[in-house]
C-alpha cells in the first residue's frame, strides 16, 4: 500500500495538482475575506468567530465539490490517457490497492486545503481583532466536518472518474454538486440530508438561524446520527466504487 501511494505521488509530481488546488483555495479565501470585511463594515456585530467559520462553511458548499472533482479527475485520468491499467496489473499491485492509493492521495491533498482554511480563519480573525479567544474546539469541529463531507464526495468522484473515461462527466458532477450544495439551504432538512454536497453546512459547527427581521449565528452541537450516517456513506461509496472498478474488464 505504501508503495502504491508513493507511486501516485510520483505520477502527479508534474501535473501541478497542488498548484491548481492552491489557486482555487486562494480564490475562495479572497472572496471570503472581501465578503466578511464588507459584512463587518456594515455591522460590528458581524465581527465574530462564528460568522467567520460559517462563511467558509457556506463557501465550501460551492468550491470544494468542484475542487474535489478536479483533483480526483487529474489523478484518475492519467490511467485512462496512458492506458496504464494493464501495466499496473503486471506488477504486484492489485487494482484494489491502486484504488485505495488514489483515494488517499486525493484526500491528502484536499486535507492540506482544509488545514489552510483553518489557518486562514485564525489569521484573518486575529488581523481583524475579532473579540474573544480563538475557538479551538470550533475549528477542530470545522476541520472534521469538512473532511468527512469531502471523503464522501471524493469517493463518488473517484468511482465516476475511473468508470467513465471522459472526465467531462466527472467535472459536470462536481459543478452540479457545487450548485446543489449552494442551493441546499433552501430545502427542508429532510431533503437536504439526502444531498451529500450540503453536508459542509450540516456537519459544520455553526448554523444561521433566521428570525423575524434578522438572524443570528448559533453553534450547532455534534449530531451523532448525522456523523454516523456520513461515515456509512463513505464506506458505501468507497466499497461500491472499489468493487465495481475492480470487476471491470481491462
Amino acid at each position: 500500500m505504501i508503495k502504491a501511494l508513493s507511486l501516485e505521488y510520483y505520477k502527479i509530481r508534474r501535473k501541478r495538482v497542488g498548484g491548481m488546488l492552491t489557486l482555487f483555495l486562494a480564490a475562495e479565501m479572497i472572496w471570503a475575506s472581501l465578503s466578511i470585511s464588507i459584512s463587518i463594515s456594515r455591522s460590528a456585530d458581524n465581527a465574530a468567530w462564528e460568522a467567520l467559520i460559517f462563511s467558509l462553511s457556506s463557501m465550501n458548499c460551492l468550491f470544494l465539490p468542484i475542487i474535489s472533482a478536479i483533483v480526483v479527475s487529474r489523478i484518475c485520468d492519467m490511467e485512462h490517457k496512458g492506458n496504464t491499467w494493464k501495466m499496473l496489473m503486471t506488477t504486484h499491485l492489485g487494482l484494489k490497492h491502486v484504488y485505495a492509493a488514489k483515494y488517499v492521495c486525493a484526500n491528502s491533498l484536499i486535507l492540506y486545503g482544509i488545514i489552510a482554511q483553518a489557518l486562514f480563519i485564525t489569521g484573518f480573525g486575529l488581523y481583524k481583532s475579532i473579540p474573544g479567544p480563538l475557538p479551538l474546539p470550533l475549528l477542530l469541529h470545522y476541520i472534521a466536518g469538512t473532511l468527512l463531507t469531502t471523503l464522501i464526495i471524493t469517493a463518488l468522484q473517484q468511482w465516476l472518474s475511473l468508470t467513465v473515461k471522459n472526465q467531462a462527466f466527472a467535472l459536470c458532477l462536481g459543478m452540479l454538486g457545487g450548485f446543489i450544495g449552494t442551493a441546499a439551504s433552501l430545502f427542508p432538512a429532510g431533503i437536504r440530508h439526502l444531498l451529500v454536497w450540503s453536508y459542509y453546512m450540516d456537519l459544520g459547527p455553526i448554523t444561521y438561524i433566521y428570525e423575524a427581521s434578522s438572524g443570528s449565528y448559533v453553534q450547532q452541537p455534534l449530531s451523532s446520527g448525522q456523523w454516523i450516517a456520513a461515515l456509512c456513506l463513505i464506506a458505501i461509496c468507497y466499497l461500491a466504487g472499489n468493487a465495481h472498478v475492480s470487476r471491470q474488464e481491462i
